[in-house]
């Protein structure tokens, strides 16, 4: 295990190291200047489109609201909980920042992920829309970069078993053992059920059970969350004081966990906000190719909400709880006096939310991050599915969705220590193809978009092409 860990670490340092970073938030910004940073200054528009798409027009197999409701279920997990934590705790307050920085920026990428995936989309075998970075490099950029969609591919199928399974369903039965000794092999054995129940019927029922749940689950973080702040008001301007101090200068000189230079906030803050909210990674796109939508461009504009919601609102609801709170500084003391003492993780989310609201703030995260790990698990489910059946064709998804129920039972009773490590491995090498195709494609995308503001919306053409 040590050899493991010391092999994930040194892949982890290239893959996470500066050029990535450059590479991520580089073509994030590079989007976010090409459309005249429309994605920030339209925030309102995408959530008017976004009511209006609870029901769809145009070709697909979802409404444009289920196929983000899809997107956030993947998003919304526990990386939201988590990995906010472990990231503020490692890299200091400042992690906060960069995962603010991630989102804006992100926020492009997102845009573009989706305008490319319904622009073009294909119909498979079974008549069903399908698209993501993998078909928008195959139709949008030709047969030379043909393999880089199936690198895309190859990865995603992989790393959805890390991300979006084994991480998952650990999270929850160690939660539900941790705080209501729930012994982990039941836990797995429910998953199991619940999850094959819902992902069998495929994306219309995946975008029907995301529809409902996740506004619900959503909706009560957030209001949970806002009470834990209101009732820590009067350190809320220190915490957001301590989110930008140390976003520039090394939280060491408090006594930081990991010694945090300013490396380490910059670090953890873009990969844990990219494990969040998945801008860049190529697999929100995946959901929204397909989507009964207008055209690309509507598509893009709703899209691009999910990394709002999930970074700008809910992560930062959680960073600022364990902040002001005081949970951060009283697990670093901890760690510093002895190194097994301080918690981070979900322990240290709940560790704020039960200062601020005993007896009840504890039961509270338990309960979202099992509901958020469920959809989680359903959200990716899909997206593995679909680089899956574009490597080997629909003959691959049942066994494909029999072999993802069982592997949840073993993320959930297994020590996956290393596996956040490999997750942001595997994140890093989905994310590379991507983030190509993007640049290459963004002429594309900025002419869709001029467009579509010149004509006032009306000049949208659904995407979409069949199988060859």
């Amino acid at each position: 295990m040590e050899a493991l860990n010391s092999i994930v670490g040194a892949i982890n340092g290239v893959v996470w190291g500066p050029l990535m970073l450059v590479l991520i938030l580089g073509v994030g910004f590079f989007l976010q200047v090409g459309l005249k940073f429309m994605p920030i200054l339209r925030i309102g528009t995408g959530f008017k489109l976004l009511f209006a798409g609870r029901e769809g027009q145009g070709d697909g197999q979802i409404s444009p609201f289920n196929a983000l409701m899809t997107s956030l279920s993947a998003t919304i997990g526990t990386g939201n909980i988590a990995g906010v934590a472990t990231a503020v705790f490692l890299g200091g307050p400042g992690a906060l920042f960069w995962m603010w920085m991630t989102a804006l920026v992100g926020m492009a990428t997102k845009y573009a992920e989706a305008v490319c995936a319904v622009k073009y989309r294909e119909t498979d075998e079974l008549g069903n829309f399908v698209g993501g970075p993998m078909y928008y490099i195959k139709n949008g950029l030709g047969t030379k970069w043909a393999w880089l969609g199936v690198a895309f591919a190859l990865f995603g199928g992989i790393a959805a078993f890390g991300i979006g399974n084994g991480v998952q369903a650990n999270g929850v039965a160690q939660v539900l053992d941790e705080n209501f000794g729930v012994n982990t092999s039941i836990t797995g054995i429910v998953l199991m059920a619940l999850t094959a129940a819902v992902i069998l019927g495929g994306i219309t029922r995946i975008g029907a059970v995301a529809g409902k749940l996740v506004p619900v689950m959503a909706i009560a973080y957030i209001v949970a969350g806002l009470l834990v702040l209101l009732l820590n008001i009067g350190s809320i301007g220190a915490a957001i004081a301590d989110v930008f101090a140390y976003a520039f200068t090394p939280w060491a000189a408090k006594g930081g966990a990991a010694g945090a230079a300013v490396w380490l906030a910059i670090r953890f803050g873009v990969a844990r906000g990219v494990f969040s909210n998945e801008a860049g990674l190529g697999s929100a796109p995946i959901a929204h190719a397909a989507a009964e939508t207008k055209g690309p461009v509507n598509q893009g504009l709703i899209a691009m909400l999910g990394t709002f919601i999930d970074t700008i609102i809910v992560c930062s609801i959680t960073g600022l709880a364990i902040i002001s709170s005081g949970a951060l500084d009283a697990s670093v003391e901890l760690f510093n006096q002895d190194p097994e003492l301080g918690v981070s993780g979900a322990a240290l989310t709940r560790l704020a939310f039960e200062t601020t609201l005993p007896n009840v703030g504890g039961h509270l995260i338990t309960i979202a991050l099992s509901i958020f790990a469920f959809t989680t698990i359903l959200g990716w489910s899909f997206y593995g599915e679909k680089c899956v059946e574009f490597l080997f064709g629909v003959k691959s998804l049942i066994p494909y969705r029999v072999l993802w129920i069982v592997a949840i039972y073993f993320g959930a009773t297994a020590d996956l220590g290393v596996v956040w490590d490999i997750a942001d491995t595997l994140n890093a090498m989905m994310a590379i193809p991507n983030l190509i195709a993007l640049a290459l494609l963004s002429p594309i995308v900025f002419k869709l978009t001029k467009e579509f503001f010149a004509s006032g919306g009306q000049s949208e053409e659904p995407g979409g092409s069949p199988a060859e």
